[in-house]
């Protein structure tokens, strides 16, 4: 069997079925790696971890893990107005995270302040039975298999739900 040398995603290659992380390419891995599981889990229990009066207000945009130089942060982004509110919760937020993670997950909290001119694009968004918009829907509509058709406006709907 004879190896072949492929230096930019892999050492070698043998044929054969291979793991997943080995057909990655280095940076996704290095993302995936260093902040991937924490960032992914926060946003997909966040709703859990703030409750629900300040779900509708903020949301996570980053997260910084800890090195020797400074501490892990987690940076949250907050409707202007509702700053008070998340700067008195804080110290909950972290103690939710830290119970979630069950380790010293996060020990700083950054706030970032943004205006609400995004919600008027996501009410009429909502009026509108499908969640594509208007470029996605005409790269749907390019497609010629009509099951990948179907199954991309199926995918639209679920993100919908959600």
């Amino acid at each position: 069997m004879q190896f072949k040398k492929y230096t930019k995603q892999r050492n070698g290659s043998i044929q054969g079925l291979r793991s997943f992380k080995d057909t990655l390419p280095k940076n996704i891995k290095k993302f995936i790696s260093k902040r991937g599981q924490i960032y992914s889990e926060t946003l997909n229990n966040w709703k859990h971890i703030v409750g629900e009066n300040l779900f509708k207000v903020c949301y996570p945009k980053s997260y910084k893990n800890s090195n020797k130089f400074g501490v892990s942060t987690l940076t949250i982004m907050v409707r202007r107005g509702n700053e008070v509110d998340l700067e008195y919760s804080k110290k909950e937020i972290i103690t939710k995270m830290n119970t979630f993670f069950e380790d010293q997950v996060v020990e700083k909290i950054k706030l970032t302040s943004f205006n609400d001119e995004r919600k008027i694009i996501v009410e009429k968004n909502d009026l509108n039975l499908n969640v594509t918009n208007n470029k996605f829907k005409d790269k749907i509509s390019n497609v010629k298999n009509e099951k990948i058709k179907k199954s991309l406006l199926e995918l639209t709907k679920v993100f919908k739900k959600k």
